[in-house]
């Protein structure tokens, strides 16, 4: 290992020139790449500890070993540089930072701001007028939740455009789902009335409340010998029973936060964040956070929520299972962010410690899952390079298939497996653009490849890294076109085997190209199954590919192919005539009758189709 001096006196050299001011320190190696980033409230005073400590953990020392360069940017305040520091680490991805892989939005509830409100689900920026609720844990969670409200309070999930029309009312009324403004069937106030028992229930969570009144409504009906009305009210009941049951309320009346749990085994995290909003769980999502083997439980804490936040609504209450030691610039940096009070507090008894417990042992066993399941592949992949007489190990494989009909649209797909499973973020799909290796499967892998790795060539660490195997799916032709190409980029030494199925097609009777020779496995050999699992997404991530492709190019009106036509004229027409297809069989009178179409124009598409 080189000399931790190298580094330290690259920090003392630049000390002299660094104003004390609160900021952002980023150290760089020699090939250009941030190690990795961190703040404070005075830069140089930070700067001095990396150069005065004698005692530094190895991961210290392994830092300052491969430091080159620093840069610096001051903020103007610590606050500031909190943010800042979460968002570059969220940005570069330093390997000596703490990383929270969280790259999507959770989705919300949302209830418009229309004269008759419409309720949906939402994800990414809340630039819409409305009301949202959440976040909740999946999209599942949310659209569940969506159906059983529709049944209880009948708010409305069809277009704007169809309530504005008010002369047909959406299946949904039919199934008593909807109260159907779309057909003038409510009006404005009773709809209103509506809208804010939703709002009660999701927002203050009074479902006792709307099911008292429920209640007292179906006894009503009843009397009144209105059994069909009665019956409904009892179905919304029945409705209001499950979406509490499914939601839970929580025992210690958690208004609006999130509950932040950690566990810490063999050099590895799980963090479990359960949502409450309105007295009620609303789901739970495990993270598991990219660090070093020795880093300590609180700093793993400190910095995830940090990085969680960094892109996402606060909660007034953040409720965590450890200690963290800048709890008050995190409370301060947050409260800021959102513009309302923020408490970050650690559970010590009652109901709230119950609920930290929970999160914990959440945490605990998806982290115990992970690592079993981490196992399993690690010892899959050691097996298959043992199968196949590979040297290096294995610790990424990438699959490559093709997918077409009769050669349109044509689509070449890369799926990744690697000791967490399928990683979904290294998933690539390839539309082939060589209109001669449209039909042509050998052709396809020689495109999808050739663009592949010359990119990562072109792109060294701003693309995919490079796999420790290639699996093709196909025979020898397509084997021998992979290795080519390969060879051709001087990447010999990545393995390539190919996956071929047998005469009749039939799953375990696989044969294997691999050096020049071919390899048989027994049907119940774990190898197989595992390359066979592997084979079989790349190959559903290929079809589901193709068929966007095909719908998109299904979708894509004749009216797009004539020059001059913009999206409001196409509007125009398909709105007077239907179809584009009516658009055709219509006289030129015809077309110049409609809207913003003049005469040069109406003549320009008739001669389109009749020329």
């Amino acid at each position: 290992m080189r000399n931790i001096e190298i580094g330290k006196n690259v920090i003392k050299k630049e000390l002299p020139l660094i104003p004390k001011l609160p900021g952002i320190y980023r150290f760089i190696n020699s090939k250009n790449e941030i190690l990795y980033v961190g703040k404070a409230k005075n830069l140089p005073n930070r700067l001095k500890s990396y150069v005065s400590e004698k005692n530094h953990i190895i991961r210290t020392e392994r830092l300052l070993a491969q430091i080159e360069k620093i840069e610096i940017t001051t903020t103007s305040n610590e606050s500031e540089a909190l943010l800042l520091e979460a968002n570059l680490i969220k940005k570069f991805k330093p390997k000596f930072n703490i990383l929270l892989k969280d790259d999507k939005s959770f989705p919300y509830i949302f209830i418009s701001d229309h004269k008759f409100p419409r309720i949906e689900r939402h994800r990414g920026a809340k630039n819409k007028q409305g009301k949202y609720y959440g976040p909740f844990a999946s999209s599942l969670a949310v659209n569940s939740a969506i159906k059983t409200l529709q049944r209880i309070f009948l708010v409305r999930s069809c277009t704007d455009q169809q309530v504005e029309a008010g002369d047909k009312t959406c299946f949904n009324y039919f199934l008593k789902r909807c109260a159907g403004p779309c057909g003038g069937k409510i009006s404005e106030n009773d709809y209103a009335k509506l809208v804010d028992a939703a709002d009660e229930f999701l927002s203050k969570g009074k479902s006792r409340k709307i099911q008292k009144t429920l209640s007292s409504q179906m006894e009503n009906a009843s009397e009144e010998l209105d059994y069909e009305k009665a019956a409904i009210l009892r179905d919304k009941i029945k409705s209001l029973n499950i979406i509490q049951s499914s939601l839970t309320i929580s025992e210690a009346n958690l208004i609006e936060a999130d509950v932040i749990g950690g566990y810490k085994e063999s050099g590895k995290t799980c963090i479990q964040v359960f949502f409450y909003r309105s007295k009620q769980n609303w789901g739970n999502q495990a993270f598991f956070p990219k660090h070093d083997p020795d880093e300590k439980l609180s700093e793993i804490l400190n910095s995830f929520i940090s990085q969680f936040y960094e892109n996402k609504s606060v909660p007034s209450s953040i409720i965590i299972s450890d200690e963290v030691k800048e709890k008050k610039l995190l409370e301060k940096t947050l409260s800021k962010k959102e513009g309302k009070q923020i408490s970050i507090s650690t559970a010590k008894k009652g109901s709230k410690l119950k609920i930290v417990n929970l999160a914990i042992k959440n945490a605990k066993n998806s982290l115990n899952r992970r690592l079993y399941e981490s196992q399993n592949n690690r010892d899959l992949l050691n097996i298959v390079g043992k199968k196949f007489n590979i040297e290096n190990n294995i610790d990424l494989i990438e699959v490559y298939d093709n997918s077409h009909i009769q050669g349109t649209n044509s689509v070449g797909a890369l799926i990744t497996y690697g000791e967490e499973g399928f990683i979904k973020k290294r998933y690539r799909k390839f539309n082939i653009q060589n209109e001669k290796f449209q039909q042509d499967d050998y052709g396809m892998i020689k495109e999808v490849l050739s663009r592949r790795f010359k990119r990562a060539i072109q792109e060294k660490g701003n693309f995919l890294s490079f796999p420790d195997l290639v699996l093709i799916d196909g025979g020898k032709g397509q084997y021998s076109s992979a290795r080519e190409t390969l060879n051709e980029l001087q990447l010999n030494d990545i393995p390539v085997v190919a996956i071929a199925k047998g005469k009749f097609r039939n799953s375990g009777n696989e044969t294997f190209f691999h050096n020049g020779k071919e390899y048989k496995f027994s049907r119940n050999d774990p190898a197989l199954f595992f390359l066979q699992r592997i084979r079989d997404e790349a190959h559903r991530f290929a079809i589901s590919a193709h068929r966007v492709r095909r719908k998109k190019g299904l979708s894509r009106s004749l009216l797009d192919q004539i020059d001059g036509i913009g999206s409001i004229r196409k509007r125009a027409l398909l709105n007077h005539f239907g179809s584009a297809r009516a658009v055709e069989s219509a006289s030129l009178d015809e077309i110049k009758s409609v809207d913003g179409v003049e005469e040069k124009v109406a003549k320009k598409i008739y001669n389109f189709f009749h020329e």
